[in-house]
């Protein structure tokens, strides 16, 4: 049975935000007249989850007000940091409110359409503890490009280079295995520490089936995706 719990990373301060939305926190920032955070969890439902831990800090009783505890027919939990945890303190805190076996990751800036049980999918195919859904961009100058071979992530360049290529969208599969290997400290970048090295080693699966990418944390891109999608 896939797994129908996620967590998704909303604690962030929103900095290069600040200028255009100020008075909430970066998750609700609204888009297209709904907050952002909103549309995450109505794709998460439409996707046969059925419970989200979210992970927050900065303005999290604004998040927890206006979020509550049941969205869309899933149960919504909140995962509180007192203190900056950094991306992987905040996945390690919130997968103790987690029920089952494993779960689904996501940035609460970032938006990418794909079928979470297939992303599950791939990692169980690959036999890996983990899969990330990619997006394909027309420039990975702002990102950095993630290197594939035979159907795995295996390295993440550094930002700088140009032209077409596959970023890291902020999306992931966490087996119950991969949880129970994140490092036993409060604080430290799941990027940095888990990420690169599982990747390298061979253990992320690569997922493609992706499309609608978008990264609202800063400006340019908040202002685009005011136009793609629907009241």
């Amino acid at each position: 049975m896939p797994v129908e719990e996620a967590i998704i990373l909303a604690g962030g301060f929103g900095t290069r935000l600040r200028g255009v939305v100020a008075d909430v926190p970066k998750p609700l920032a609204p888009v297209a007249g709904r907050p952002f955070l909103a549309r995450l969890l109505d794709r998460l439902a439409e996707g046969g989850l059925r419970r989200c831990v979210l992970a927050t800090g900065y303005m999290a009783d604004v998040i927890e007000h206006r979020i509550g505890t049941r969205w869309q027919g899933m149960d919504i939990v909140h995962s509180t940091e007192t203190e900056p945890l950094g991306t992987g303190g905040a996945i390690r805190q919130a997968a103790r409110y987690l029920q089952g076996d494993g779960a689904h990751v996501l940035n609460g800036d970032t938006w990418l359409d794909y079928a979470p049980a297939a992303l599950e999918a791939a990692a169980s195919a690959m036999a890996a503890p983990m899969a990330i859904a990619l997006a394909r961009v027309e420039d990975v100058g702002r990102y950095g490009a993630v290197e594939l071979r035979d159907g795995r992530a295996v390295a993440f360049r550094e930002k700088g280079e140009t032209g077409p290529g596959w970023i890291n969208a902020g999306c992931y599969f966490l087996s119950g295995k991969a949880l129970a290997a994140l490092p036993e400290i409060a604080t430290f970048s799941f990027e940095r520490e888990v990420l690169q090295p599982r990747a390298m080693a061979g253990e992320v699966a690569a997922f493609t089936a992706t499309q609608g990418f978008i990264d609202i944390g800063v400006p340019e891109d908040y202002a685009r995706a005011q136009g793609l999608f629907v009241q």
